[in-house]
């Protein structure tokens, strides 16, 4: 590819790399010039142009972008149409971003080529845009082209794909101490039931009884079947250890603990089990909560029906830091000597300046 200053004359085929304003003519960057161009760039005294000729080894910007979109789009993605050297990949459904890591290496094979994504198992919105294919020059060298379609071919599936949601079933069971509140666990249904509303999936029962584990025990056979998809246990007392009240009686009930922990925070208690094909979360304490918590990380897999392995579970801890939650030492450390935090900013009024704010689209207005 040849870049640079071109006498009007020679101009003609090749593309604007600079925008040309001059009187009432404006031709952006981009434009391929063409002869009625070169005469009207003439008549408005332009001699010269900073512009850019392809060579034959190179492969224009959209079609390079288009090659590599369709190369790395997986299951529920659909490609938009090229324009300006960018292609984006946009959901079918709402689901779970899948992304294979190597992804990341097809990113260093050449600063002409970028993909950019949403991060890795974030869950999306039918029409949300999962990722962008952009060219950065006029065009790339066709063997860089090439190598990026070679090496997403060989992900079985697409190097980014959508698992889609699933309309699962699931059944809840709460354990009670004498002291617990029967207002507690309402809250506790009903914050869940949200949780699995916004992931299309469907609470379709639950049983209370007390927290031991001859009693969960039997809660778990009465609860167990074919009209549950997946089982949430929420303890009145958190689980501490592998031989706790949950995680026995889910042994008990012939089941088997897959891991216990995350790091994820909040959310560090999880458990997972599983009985017989049926999945089984022990549930930390911030389920109760509203808030983000790793617990939600754990339902859009298994309501995408995306594997939740010890491994899975182990490798969430980059980016498992979430929000610092009141009511205990930040950041998770006592007898530390910290400053205090600084009052937040006393607001008196907001004046909102005149403006239709058309681009940001409605769910995004302040009022």
């Amino acid at each position: 590819m040849k870049f640079g200053e071109i006498p009007l004359d020679d101009a003609a085929g090749a593309i604007l790399a600079h925008s040309v304003r001059r009187g009432g003519l404006t031709f952006k960057k981009g434009r391929v010039l063409s002869p009625d161009d070169i005469a009207a760039l003439r008549d408005a005294k332009v001699d010269t142009v900073v512009a850019v000729r392809l060579d034959a080894d190179d492969v224009a910007e959209d079609e390079a972008a288009s090659r590599i979109a369709d190369a790395i789009r997986g299951p529920g993605l659909r490609t938009t149409s090229a324009f300006t050297g960018r292609v984006n990949l946009v959901a079918d459904t709402q689901g779970i971003a899948v992304i294979d890591p190597q992804l990341e290496a097809l990113n260093l094979i050449h600063e002409a080529t970028t993909v950019a994504t949403v991060p890795r198992w974030e869950l999306v919105d039918a029409k949300q845009i999962v990722a962008t294919i952009k060219i950065i020059p006029f065009a790339a060298p066709a063997k860089v082209v090439a190598e990026c379609e070679a090496l997403a071919r060989r992900v079985d599936g697409g190097m980014i794909r959508v698992a889609a949601l699933q309309p699962k079933r699931i059944g809840l069971i709460q354990t009670h101490l004498a002291g617990t509140k029967a207002s507690v666990l309402d809250k506790t249904r009903a914050v869940l039931e949200t949780r699995l509303q916004t992931l299309g999936a469907t609470l379709v029962g639950e049983l209370r009884c007390d927290h031991t584990t001859a009693a969960l025990t039997a809660a778990i056979a009465e609860m167990h079947g074919d009209a549950v998809d997946f089982l949430l246990v929420a303890g009145a007392s958190a689980i501490t250890d592998r031989r706790d009240v949950i995680p026995a009686a889910i042994v008990e009930s012939g089941g088997a603990i897959d891991h216990f922990g995350m790091p994820v925070d909040p959310g560090n208690l999880l458990m997972v089990a599983r009985i017989g094909e049926t999945p089984v979360i022990g549930l930390p304490g911030c389920a109760r909560s509203p808030k983000f918590n790793g617990i939600d990380w754990v339902l859009q897999r298994l309501c995408a029906e995306l594997p939740l392995a010890a491994a899975d579970i182990m490798a969430m801890g980059v980016g498992g830091l979430l929000k610092e939650m009141p009511g205990r030492p930040q950041p998770r450390t006592a007898g530390e000597t910290r400053q205090a935090a600084p009052h937040a900013a006393r607001i008196a009024a907001l004046i909102l300046a005149a403006g239709q704010s058309r681009r940001m689209g409605p769910l995004n207005k302040l009022l």
